[in-house]
């Protein structure tokens, strides 16, 4: 009660200056229509006296029904503008209507006759007056707001602000630009707009020139002396913003923009915040579509599992999953920190989410088998899995029995235990592998295939590249060293490889599983390869740096089961088979003798407990495309 009682005490003033203005309006407008005829009859007066009263109390109800009172003036902009309109003139539409209608009747002069009605024109220009004063005390109180800001709050020293770019000259452009010069905190000041329509060439936006389009941003960052340049074009196409950011990326400016529909859309940003350009800007595509139709079908109200839930991959499979509304989500993981992450993550992102994190590795069997009676999983998605090629190679037994059987372990488990799906995430590694990591994925890849054939399990595969950001990828190793100051090591400078946002990535391994019947190896669309050594570039100059001047590249040799280029396809599984989704692809499937496959797979797990030569041998037998088996095994050997 006494809340209100102090919030209707702050209404007081701006009531009691509204008041004045309707009077002033109606007075002014009655001296103005009598201005040429010697002055305002008395009768007039004497009725101007008695109905402005009532005058005054409607409108100020109408005031507010239309929220005037309610709405914070200080940061008024057309919104409110067109609010103080449509307000003030169902005010004085209702003053004027009961003007000739109740007023003669209800309110009588002097004498008790009947008042004079108003002449129509009194009520216009009252309404103009009206809408005017009202308008200006609210306009003129966030222009006050705005000074008393400004003197309170000292703006940095202008010799020390940023020269800022905006590119596009749309809403977002104009947002950015009004908000740059009226922030007193802020360390930027726009000097020039850039957009690539030519009808908003040579225009200004709050005050800033729109100075030519794309092709003329080098020239304008010289002419205005350009520090920092911001991208106001969230929704244009990716390609575009890629071209752009790739022009602004060679100009050595500090880059930030807005950030992207998908990730405003997601909840992940705020589309009024301004964030540094990072690398997936420039290498991400156009947001995923989904069948979401499709994916609710065999996600929604089922129970999920996902194997290395905790990882850089399975973490993101759960975030999507929870999306679609499963029955249960079972994130299992070895790693116990990153799973707790992702459980206190979920649980606040989506709190209606039944989820269990549990801890426990696929190499053993007894858990897996323990872990699936408890929980009857509809669908499995397998993301666990030894992935970083350098330290495989140094422990290629890890590799054996963490990737083979623990694959082996979990498709048994879904065979056993009738699980409607199970996908594999795999690796364009596993194509004629160099290394003992994508041979592994090859051999997985083979255990899906052989179930595929013996299971009511639908079991397939997904095949992509590199993933942007992932834990041990070359990006988050150039940042390092980056931040303390160079040299950014790079293999080759012909090393090229397939990149994937994890969004992308998960996205689409979702949508493959909706796709599958059994059997398949999705490959999906990576776009174009990009040479490393681009990328380290792109890295240094989004760092504010010049490549091999500020800070130096250093080209060290391939290393251990690395290879210039990755392939997405064996050559004996032949061109893909399009889906009903673009970036989605089958390969054919290699056929191979079953038996034989079982038999090496048994003498490989008796051999797998210590690196040794036969096991290099028998990983060789099972994927003869292994091409760094004889290298591994002299090793060994030695």
């Amino acid at each position: 009660m006494i809340r209100k009682r102090d919030g209707f005490k702050k209404l007081i003033p701006q009531i009691i200056i509204d008041a004045v203005c309707i009077f002033f309006s109606y007075w002014i407008a009655f001296v103005l229509r009598f201005f040429d005829e010697g002055g305002i009859p008395l009768f007039y007066i004497d009725s101007f006296q008695r109905c402005i009263p009532w005058m005054t109390l409607v409108c100020l109800a109408v005031f507010f029904l239309f929220r005037f009172y309610s709405t914070m003036w200080q940061f008024a902009s057309l919104g409110e503008l067109l609010q103080i309109f449509f307000g003030t003139t169902t005010a004085c539409l209702v003053v004027t209507v009961m003007g000739y209608t109740m007023f003669p009747y209800l309110v009588r002069d002097s004498f008790g006759n009947p008042i004079q009605r108003f002449p129509i024109t009194v009520y216009v220009m009252g309404w103009v007056l009206t809408l005017f004063l009202v308008g200006a005390s609210r306009f003129g109180f966030r222009l006050a707001h705005r000074r008393i800001n400004k003197r309170s709050v000292p703006r940095a020293d202008s010799d020390r602000l940023s020269r800022v770019m905006v590119i596009g000259a749309g809403e977002m452009g104009s947002m950015i630009i009004k908000d740059l010069k009226a922030s007193p905190l802020s360390k930027g000041i726009p000097v020039v707009a850039v957009d690539d329509d030519r009808k908003k060439r040579g225009t200004r936006i709050n005050g800033v020139k729109v100075a030519g389009g794309r092709e003329s941003i080098r020239k304008m960052i010289d002419r205005y002396r350009v520090d920092q340049i911001i991208l106001a074009i969230a929704t244009a196409p990716k390609k575009d913003k890629q071209e752009i950011l790739r022009i602004c990326a060679a100009t050595g400016c500090k880059l930030k923009t807005v950030p992207a529909l998908y990730e405003i859309l997601e909840g992940n940003a705020d589309p009024h915040t301004v964030r540094d350009v990072n690398i997936v800007d420039l290498l991400g595509r156009d947001e995923i579509r989904l069948d979401v139709e499709g994916i609710s079908g065999y996600l929604r109200n089922r129970t999920i599992l996902v194997t290395g839930g905790g990882g850089s991959i399975g973490s993101e499979l759960c975030r999507q999953i929870a999306i679609f509304h499963p029955k249960k989500l079972v994130v299992f993981d070895i790693y116990e920190n990153n799973a707790y992450d992702l459980q206190n993550e979920l649980h606040r992102k989506f709190p209606k989410l039944d989820m269990d994190v549990v801890i426990g590795s696929v190499r053993d069997k007894a858990r897996v088998r323990n872990v699936f009676s408890a929980y009857r999983p509809d669908v499995v998605f397998h993301a666990a899995a030894h992935k970083h090629v350098p330290l495989m190679e140094l422990s290629p037994g890890e590799a054996v029995k963490n990737n083979v059987f623990g694959t082996l372990n979990v498709a048994q488990t879904c065979n056993e235990f009738q699980v409607k799906r199970m996908v594999l995430i795999s690796t364009d590694k596993a194509v004629n592998p160099t290394n003992i990591m994508g041979a592994t994925k090859r051999i997985c890849e083979l255990i899906v295939q052989y179930f595929s054939r013996h299971s009511k399990t639908g079991f397939v595969a997904v095949r992509f590249g590199n993933v942007l950001g992932s834990s041990g990828s070359v990006i988050p190793l150039f940042m390092r060293q980056i931040e303390e100051g160079g040299p950014v090591t790079v293999t080759d400078p012909k090393i090229v490889r397939f990149f994937m946002t994890i969004p992308e990535a998960s996205r689409l391994v979702i949508q493959a599983g909706g796709m599958a019947k059994g059997g398949e190896i999705f490959v999906l669309d990576m776009g174009q390869p990009v040479k490393i050594d681009d990328l380290a570039r792109n890295l240094i100059r989004l760092s504010g740096y010049r490549p091999d001047e500020d800070i130096k590249i250093q080209y060290t040799g391939l290393r251990p089961g690395e290879k210039l280029y990755e392939e997405l396809l064996l050559d004996s599984e032949g061109g893909c088979q399009k889906t009903s989704h673009e970036l989605i692809y089958i390969g054919s499937p290699i056929p191979f003798d079953e038996n034989t496959f079982l038999a090496q797979l048994e003498e490989l797990r008796k051999v797998a407990g210590v690196d040794n030569p036969k096991m290099m041998g028998l990983v060789h037998e099972l994927v003869p495309t292994y091409s760094g088996h004889a290298e591994r095994t002299d090793l060994l050997a030695k």
